[in-house]
C-alpha cells in the first residue's frame, strides 16, 4: 500500500491576516504564503512607482536572521563570508555572500555588526534552513554560538525617497544620522529598542525595521507605517514589485543570478569579495577560477522588439545559435522598457552588442546595455 504524499502547508508571517484583509493576491513563495500584489491599491506597477517616487511598504518577514555571538564570532564570520567584516564598525552592515568550497553560492547575505562579539546575518527566505545549517556547521570550529532568530521578528521594509520622512514620524531615532547600510536602535510606534536598518532590496533609499513577531503588534506597526506615509503616497507593496525593483537595480536573486553553480566572478560581485583577507571558504576555488578566466558573464539586455525575456529563455547570437540564458526578465515599470539579465560568453558581453532571445519559438532582438539599469538620483546638497 502506497503512502500518500504529504501536502506541504505554506508558512505564514505574522502579517498574513492583514494582507488578506487588504485584498492582497497571495502566492506560494518558497513555501511561504506571501502577497504578490495588492490590486485594491493599483497592483504591481502602482506599487513599483510608489517606491521610486514616494514610499512603499513590504512585509519581508519570510527572510531569515542568524546570530553569531561569542569571543570568536568575527573569526567565524570571516571564515564563512567573502567580504571583510573586520572593517565594520558597531552599527554598520555590509553586503556579502557565503560560498561552497567550489566557489559557488550558498547564499548572498547582509552582515550586521551588533557588538564586537555579536553579528547578525540576514539570509534569503528560500534558503533559510539550508543557510542556518551551513552557518552552524561551518562555525563549529570557533568559540561562538549560532542561533536562528528567523521567527523572532516581523521585518517591515519602508522603501522609497520618502521612506525616511514616513518612519521619522514614528521613531525617536534621528534617521538623518543613519547612513546607508548602517543601523541603530530606537522606539518605533511605542515599541522600545527596535532595530532600524537603512537597508533594502529595491535599489532605492529606505529602512527595514525588526519588530516582535506577534500578529497583533505587527499589525499595529504595519498600519501605523502606512498611515504615517499617507501624505507621501505610501501603499503596501508585494513580491511582484520587489522583484521588478531589484531587477532594475541589478540586485541578484538566489536561484537566478546566483546559485550553487555560479561563482562570484561570473555574477559580477567582485567588489564584495576580499581575496586578501584571512582564508575563507571558497577562496582557493575562486583564485583558480580567476586564473582560468571567465566562461560567462552576467549582462543586461534591453529588448529592441516586442516581447519580454522571461527567466530561463534561451539567448541567441544573430545567427540563431544558443549562447546563454536569461536569469531574470520583466517589463520595467519605471524605465518603461522590457529588460533582462542573462549569462553569455565574454565575447558577447560588450555593451552595444546585438543578440536575440527566443520567445515562443521566435528570435526577438535585444541589445546589451550598461547595468544597473536604474540608479537612484543623488541628493542635492
Amino acid at each position: 500500500m502506497s503512502v500518500p504524499n504529504e501536502i506541504a502547508i505554506p508558512r505564514k508571517t505574522a502579517l498574513n491576516a492583514v494582507h488578506r484583509q487588504m485584498g492582497a493576491k497571495m502566492v506560494d513563495f518558497n513555501g511561504w504564503d506571501m502577497p504578490v500584489e495588492y490590486p485594491k491599491h493599483g497592483g504591481l506597477i502602482a506599487e513599483h512607482l510608489a517606491v521610486r517616487n514616494g514610499v512603499g511598504v513590504f512585509d519581508v518577514s519570510h527572510m531569515g536572521d542568524i546570530r553569531v555571538h561569542g569571543p570568536e564570532a568575527l573569526a567565524a564570520i570571516q571564515h564563512i563570508t567573502i567580504n571583510d567584516a573586520s572593517k565594520l564598525n558597531v552599527g554598520q552592515a555590509q553586503y556579502s555572500a557565503m560560498l561552497y568550497p567550489q566557489g559557488t553560492f550558498v547564499d548572498d547575505v547582509i552582515v550586521h555588526k551588533m557588538a564586537d562579539d555579536d553579528y547578525m546575518i540576514v539570509i534569503n527566505a528560500g534558503t533559510r534552513e539550508k543557510d542556518f545549517g551551513w552557518v552552524r556547521d561551518n562555525a563549529s570550529g570557533f568559540n561562538c554560538t549560532v542561533t536562528d532568530l528567523s521567527d523572532a521578528f516581523t521585518q517591515i521594509a519602508i522603501q522609497g525617497p520618502r521612506g525616511v520622512d514616513t518612519l521619522q514620524k514614528l521613531t525617536d531615532a534621528h534617521l538623518s544620522n543613519v547612513k546607508f547600510y548602517w543601523f541603530t536602535h530606537g522606539t518605533v510606534a511605542g515599541l522600545k529598542n527596535i532595530l532600524i536598518a537603512r537597508t533594502g532590496y529595491t535599489a532605492e533609499d529606505g529602512f527595514e525595521i525588526y519588530v516582535p513577531s506577534d500578529p497583533e503588534i505587527s499589525a499595529i506597526v504595519w498600519n501605523q507605517v502606512l498611515e504615517a506615509g499617507k501624505e507621501f503616497g505610501a501603499i503596501p507593496a508585494g513580491l511582484g514589485a520587489r522583484n521588478t525593483l531589484r531587477l532594475e537595480g541589478k540586485l541578484p536573486l538566489y536561484g537566478h543570478e546566483i546559485s550553487d553553480t555560479i561563482n562570484v566572478w561570473e555574477a559580477g560581485l567582485d567588489r564584495f569579495c576580499k581575496m586578501d583577507k584571512a582564508e575563507f571558504t571558497g577562496q582557493a576555488a575562486l583564485a583558480k577560477a580567476k586564473a582560468t578566466g571567465l566562461k560567462r558573464n552576467l549582462i543586461g539586455l534591453e529588448m529592441l522588439e516586442r516581447g519580454i525575456a522571461r527567466d530561463g529563455y534561451k539567448v541567441l547570437d544573430l545567427g540563431g545559435k544558443e549562447i546563454g540564458y536569461v536569469t531574470s526578465g520583466s517589463y520595467a515599470p519605471f524605465l518603461k522598457k522590457n529588460i533582462a539579465l542573462a549569462y553569455v560568453p565574454p565575447d558577447y558581453s560588450a555593451v552595444g552588442s546585438e543578440l536575440a532571445v527566443e520567445i515562443r519559438g521566435q528570435a526577438v532582438k535585444a541589445r546589451v546595455v550598461p547595468t544597473p539599469f536604474y540608479k537612484r538620483p543623488k541628493k542635492s546638497s
